[in-house]
């Protein structure tokens, strides 16, 4: 499954500048709202799902090389995070769904950890 896809299925809204989102294809995922176990537990080409939307989630985002970062529950990152998101290529997208929804819904899509 690609990301359009998933950004279909979800409604999710697209924060950062459009891309070919269905060349991106997220192997995995992982849930967290604490940076240090987001480095210690994420891989590369997974979707990070959080509730947080600081400046601090796209460098991490950036270092693991997510496939994307999907903030929940109506959090909206500042403009300065969504331009720093843009210049390292961080997608960022957002739902009003909860974390626990979200979560739920990609697993029934087949996004899970490898």
């Amino acid at each position: 499954m690609n990301l359009q896809q998933i950004i279909e299925k979800l409604d999710l809204t697209v924060l950062t500048d459009s891309r070919d989102f269905s060349s991106i294809h997220p192997c995995g995922g992982y849930t967290s709202d604490l940076l240090s176990c987001v480095m210690a537990g994420a891989k590369g080409n997974y979707l990070w799902i959080t509730l947080q939307s600081h400046l601090n989630i796209v460098a991490v985002a950036a270092l693991l090389e997510v496939a994307a970062i999907v903030i929940t529950e109506n959090a909206q990152p500042d403009p300065s995070t969504i331009a720093k998101a843009n210049e390292q290529g961080v997608v960022l997208l957002s739902s009003p769904k909860t974390t626990y929804e979200i979560d739920g819904k990609l697993w029934e899509m087949g996004i899970h950890t490898d």
